[in-house]
């Protein structure tokens, strides 16, 4: 294999990809990471452990900080405040769950862990729950992204094989809406210098 190229890159730099990929995102960097050990880029364990620990020590460090200035926090951002009023609510009704569970629900990756640190969770009962809730994730999701390997293999198959259609289907819609974007400012300017 030569030197600098993707794959040499994804063997080499790979895990720590996923690593820093899950530690500020997640499921989308896990799928992929699955896919590429479906692929042979990577192995699948290896996958799952790198994945565990950029969401498990995300998690702690969110954790640490909510518990530290977890209110502060919140009332900065504005849009998290709907949020962490419903995870409140659920963290009081059903903490097991909502500890374990948070990192599958879109768009409250962030947030749970700062409610349930300002919440007062003890942080033993947090770190357990949080490896416990860590591996369930990396593994199910890493899992996901190598079974449906040979689907996403199907699919680009087939987009090989029309690319070219693809590339000029492409072409003529951007040709279009550049020729709208153009025609509405000659309007513009021609309505504007009629008045």
């Amino acid at each position: 294999m030569i030197p600098g190229t993707l794959e040499s890159f994804i063997q080499h730099y790979g895990y720590l990809a996923i690593l820093a990929g899950t530690f500020l995102e997640g499921e989308t960097v896990l799928v992929l990471a699955g896919f590429l050990a479906h692929r042979g880029y990577l192995d699948l364990p290896g996958v799952w452990l790198a994945a565990f620990a950029g969401t498990f020590c995300s998690d702690q460090l969110c954790f640490y900080l909510g518990r530290s200035r977890g209110a502060e926090f919140i009332r900065r951002r504005p849009a998290w405040q709907a949020k962490s009023r419903r995870v409140f609510d659920l963290l009081h009704r059903h903490q097991v769950w909502v500890i374990l569970g948070f990192r599958f629900v879109y768009g409250f990756r962030i947030v749970t862990p700062l409610v349930i640190g300002a919440a007062r969770v003890a942080p033993l009962r947090f770190l357990a729950l949080n490896a416990l809730g860590a591996a369930l994730w990396a593994v199910s999701l890493g899992a996901l992204g190598y079974l449906i390997g040979p689907s996403i293999e199907m699919v680009m198959g087939e987009i090989r094989r029309y690319e070219m259609r693809v590339l000029a289907g492409i072409a003529v819609i951007g040709a279009g809406v550049w020729a709208i974007y153009l025609y509405r400012r000659v309007v513009k300017r021609a309505d504007g210098s009629s008045n």
